[in-house]
């Protein structure tokens, strides 16, 4: 009997040890805890959820072996712009001391698991406010000018398709994933982004707002401030109203930027013209949309890199003339005078194909409408720009935020995004899934 007591004491002693090693482990971070990787028809969905620093530490965890390819392939692309790697960590070190606590809070996570340095992830998200010389172009329609009245968000990424790491092999337009995002004290989101970036240049949340950028160059500029591509975040973070997304845009400014934001619920898109110390916000039917050679379109608001409001179009780098359109932009362009004959046009056939549907478009033939325009086939002039590769998009996508349905489609090794398939995914339907 006394043996068998001893027996059954030694039992519970080792039971207890059990559940108290369980008891603490509970307080030991599990990257998996939260974040996942899945693959859909080809694309990279990567999950986050949880605090600002477990979706850092869950993404660098998940991608350790890309994020150093982002990283090799921007300084590729910043020394061809002559900028030094130790340039880089000057500005960042500066930039850094605006990012609110919870963002830096994220980066850390990112650091601790990916096993770059501070410097190296800082290098990795001032990719626009060091250089700012991304093309891009953004577009969005509702009310009358959709098939339904429901509002649709439009973005054109344009990078550099033949920015590749030597290392891997890698293009840029490869190293592309969508995050899905929930963080505990935010609301959740989708957008695409270069694996390694916390922030993002547009997407869609929860609350039915989207947000996405084209840059602006401009000498009114300051690196005292909060990065554009965060802000973006803090907006799919934060917002959920149209006014909340301006708000959280105009606080901080940096840089140069024509920023569209739309709220799906009202239904209504903005265009935010921005640089470092001017702010203008434009509605569709605002005096200056109709300002030549721009016009204003029902219930459509459209952007490429330039901006419409004569108080920021000043500050612009090589625009002497506000008009840069038709034949004499074009001469201007030639000798050198002014060079927005090129955005101009970019605008111009983004205003077009949205005049050819009007009133019929949804999802599906805006995609096939912002497509079109970048395979030449709606303008002979913006075709040759093509040839040229004056635009290279390494995404595309078209979103409804208030239903939060998105087309997409990635660029690959030397092929625009216009040239491959197009996905098809749901914010909603994602945040639902479950890690296999």
């Amino acid at each position: 009997m006394n043996k068998k007591l001893v027996g059954i004491f030694i039992v519970m002693i080792l039971i207890s040890t059990i559940f108290s090693i369980d008891i603490n482990a509970t307080n030991i971070y599990n990257p998996f805890d939260g974040g996942w990787i899945e693959d859909r028809d080809g694309v990279t969905i990567l999950h986050v959820s949880g605090t600002n620093y477990e979706m850092g530490y869950q993404y660098g965890f998940l991608l350790k072996e890309d994020i150093p390819t982002t990283l090799r392939m921007l300084k590729t692309f910043f020394e061809k712009h002559g900028m030094s790697y130790d340039e880089l960590v000057s500005k960042w070190n500066i930039l850094k001391n605006y990012f609110p606590e919870e963002y830096k809070n994220e980066l850390q996570g990112l650091v601790d698991s990916s096993g770059l340095t501070d410097e190296e992830i800082g290098v990795l998200h001032i990719f626009h406010d060091a250089v700012n010389l991304i093309t891009c172009c953004g577009g969005i329609t509702w009310g009358k000018a959709t098939k339904d009245g429901e509002l649709i968000h439009l973005r054109s990424g344009d990078m550099d398709i033949f920015l590749n790491d030597t290392e891997t092999g890698t293009f840029l337009s490869e190293n592309q994933v969508i995050i899905i995002r929930d963080p505990v004290d935010g609301y959740a989101s989708m957008s695409p982004v270069l694996i390694g970036d916390i922030g993002t240049y547009g997407g869609i949340n929860e609350k039915g707002i989207a947000v996405s950028e084209t840059t602006v160059m401009t000498d009114d500029t300051t690196l005292h401030g909060i990065t554009a591509s965060f802000r973006m975040r803090m907006v799919l973070d934060n917002a959920e109203t149209g006014q909340e997304a301006i708000n959280i845009m105009n606080s901080n400014k940096t840089c140069g930027w024509s920023l569209l934001i739309s709220d799906g619920n009202i239904p209504e898109g903005y265009a935010l013209e921005q640089t470092a110390n001017t702010s203008i916000v434009c509605l569709w039917n605002s005096t200056g949309e109709s300002k030549e050679p721009f016009w204003s379109i029902d219930d459509i608001m459209r952007r490429s890199n330039c901006f419409i409001s004569p108080e920021c179009a000043e500050f612009e780098l090589n625009r002497n003339y506000y008009d840069t359109s038709g034949v004499k932009g074009l001469i201007y362009y030639i000798l050198g005078l002014d060079s927005h004959f090129i955005p101009w046009t970019h605008y111009r056939v983004l205003s077009q194909g949205y005049e050819k549907h009007w009133g019929n478009l949804n999802l599906s033939n805006t995609m096939e409408m912002l497509r079109d325009i970048y395979l030449g086939e709606t303008d002979i002039i913006f075709n040759i720009m093509m040839k040229m590769y004056f635009y290279q998009p390494c995404h595309q996508w078209v979103a409804n935020p208030k239903t939060g349905d998105m087309l997409i489609c990635f660029g690959s090794e030397g092929k625009l995004s216009c040239e491959n398939p197009v996905h098809s995914f749901n914010l909603f339907e994602l945040l639902e899934s479950e890690p296999p």
